[in-house]
């Protein structure tokens, strides 16, 4: 993912107990008197860390959050000893909410990517009050179909490498849904068995992002202790369809409805194809969809993105003066 502005480190950082013995970090980038806007990275599980790049920091006042059992909020997924049953999509929101609100933040513009779009668009379903606006990459809702997609129908494209990942199962599984089949290796009381699933399952992850004929493998992938909390909060979000009922982000967008909301996806997108973000931007009244005709899943959109927070500023600022206002423009 392009990151035009300079590595920054935190003005503000911590780490607030959401209860249940989960404890989820936060931190601060940008301008201390800048516009609210919070981070919602991908993965689940993936690094929370560089999205806020994207954003001015002389204008914005952006928070990243590191997602329950990922990056530095605690425990960790990575920790074979850690329950996961508390993590959940509305678990997830209801630590936005209480970052939010011990932040002291009214309002703020939400930036989702990958699975921070899912995550992103739960929360503002969930909470439209708190939003000032949405910036949306590499749009995906976590749906069946988008699952089915993710983990079978891709083998049409990568065939080889599709068969090595349906191959990393039981036989028995492999017919069946294979992000359930992966979790239940991942929970494996035998370490050899988490860590070959963690390898095949990440093997995957890092084919089907890219088209691109200069794709490179991603060296996050050769960390064991990344791909064991990677995999294993993937593989938990995926096999329960992000804990959301089938096709509800998209019935619900009507509650986003005077809340500017920017779409960005790739032509080249294969993980999230732009269809997701042309359903969404169908049903989001007031939103604008921009396919970027040579971008992937996260790359290539760099100077789009950065027009659509310039853009934002403005309306942001009188959003968090007299609430939601609106952009209209669709192209």
């Amino acid at each position: 993912m392009p990151a035009p502005h300079p590595p920054s480190e935190p003005i503000d950082s911590g780490l607030l107990d959401v209860g249940g013995g989960h404890a989820v970090h936060w931190e601060v980038h940008g301008a201390p008197g800048g516009l609210p806007a919070v981070v919602v990275h991908g993965g689940p599980g993936a690094p929370a860390r560089g999205m806020h790049r994207l954003l001015d920091p002389a204008t914005w006042r952006c928070v990243v959050l590191h997602q329950r059992n990922c990056g530095l909020s605690t425990p960790s997924a990575a920790d074979p000893a850690t329950d996961l049953s508390g993590n959940t999509t509305a678990a997830l929101v209801t630590d936005m909410e209480a970052v939010r609100a011990h932040l002291g933040i009214d309002r703020w513009l939400v930036f989702g990517a990958s699975w921070g779009t899912t995550l992103g668009l739960a929360y503002a379903e969930a909470h439209p009050e708190r939003v000032s606006a949405m910036v949306l990459l590499a749009v995906g809702t976590t749906g069946e179909r988008e699952v089915t997609w993710i983990t079978r129908d891709m083998g049409r494209i990568w065939p080889e490498a599709w068969a090595r990942f349906r191959d990393g199962v039981p036989e028995a599984d492999r017919d069946g849904d294979l992000a359930t089949a992966y979790a239940r290796l991942l929970a494996s009381p035998d370490a050899a068995v988490r860590e070959e699933a963690a390898r095949n399952w990440c093997a995957w992850e890092d084919v089907h992002v890219s088209l691109d004929p200069a794709w490179q493998p991603n060296p996050r992938f050769e960390d064991p202790v990344f791909r064991l909390e990677f995999a294993r909060l993937v593989t938990h979000y995926w096999s329960n369809r992000a804990f959301l009922p089938d096709g509800q982000l998209l019935r619900d967008a009507g509650r986003l409805a005077g809340i500017p909301g920017v779409l960005v996806t790739g032509r080249f997108d294969v993980s999230g194809p732009p269809d997701i973000a042309w359903h969404l931007h169908r049903a989001w009244p007031g939103s604008e969809l921009i396919i970027e005709e040579g971008g992937g899943h996260g790359t290539g959109q760099g100077a789009v993105l950065d027009d659509a927070f310039t853009r934002l500023a403005g309306v942001v600022g009188v959003a968090n003066r007299s609430g939601p206002s609106g952009i209209s423009q669709t192209r």
